[in-house]
């Protein structure tokens, strides 16, 4: 096994869902911290890295690998000792990377990151159609889990590694009600039960919620 390096900053949901990735697996890794603010991530050596010029950024023996749904799914592929949390049973893992898709191209960047954009910006009155997306969100998700525990089936996966980190920072903008969506708020506190869970995600999500309520932020009515 090659010395594994993981470029990104603590607070980042893609990042923390990485980290809980590599602790499942029982990984060792060296983390570095990217200064974003000092623009860490458009130098000449981080461009030779990633081009993209975005973290989390994976470094596997002189490989590098960047965008948190690539990586997880490597590391299960190459490191996993079973393929419980990336089934190579074609449905199964159909059912996984739709997860996936949806937490990237749905929840994380057409939700989550429409509300924390502008209000870093300085927009800080959110728009009503921002905050029934979440709700949205949240309806689809406790559909999802209506039959299962696990957010692609009956065990866990990289899906819910995913899906929580964006989640559990979407909920410092709308809580999840417990009365309303009860398989949501179940399944978020069996994540919560990981053993490795607070150091790689729940202090990460504390972090950013302590960095954006410094902007009193609301919603538009």
């Amino acid at each position: 096994m090659g010395k594994l390096t993981l470029y990104g900053l603590t607070a980042s949901p893609p990042v923390r869902a990485v980290r809980l990735t590599l602790a499942a697996l029982g990984l060792s890794y060296e983390f570095v911290v990217v200064n974003t603010m000092a623009k860490e991530l458009r130098t000449p050596e981080f461009l030779k890295k990633n081009p993209q010029h975005t973290v989390p950024t994976l470094e596997d023996d002189g490989h590098y690998i960047w965008d948190s749904h690539a990586i997880i799914a490597y590391l299960v592929s190459k490191y996993g000792r079973t393929d419980s949390l990336y089934p190579k049973d074609l449905l199964q893992r159909a059912v996984v990377d739709q997860r996936l898709h949806l937490e990237s191209g749905v929840i994380f960047e057409a939700r989550l990151r429409s509300m924390v954009r502008p209000v870093t910006n300085g927009k800080t009155v959110i728009p009503k159609e921002r905050y029934d997306a979440v709700i949205e969100t949240y309806d689809l998700l406790e559909t999802l889990l209506k039959d299962d525990d696990y957010i692609a089936g009956k065990q866990l996966t990289i899906a819910d590694f995913s899906l929580i980190s964006s989640i559990s920072t979407m909920r410092i903008f709308v809580d999840v009600d417990p009365a309303k969506y009860p398989k949501v708020s179940a399944w978020f506190k069996r994540l919560e039960q990981l053993p490795y869970y607070e150091e790689t995600n729940g202090s990460g999500a504390r972090e950013f919620s302590d960095f954006i309520r410094k902007f009193n932020f609301t919603f538009e009515t």
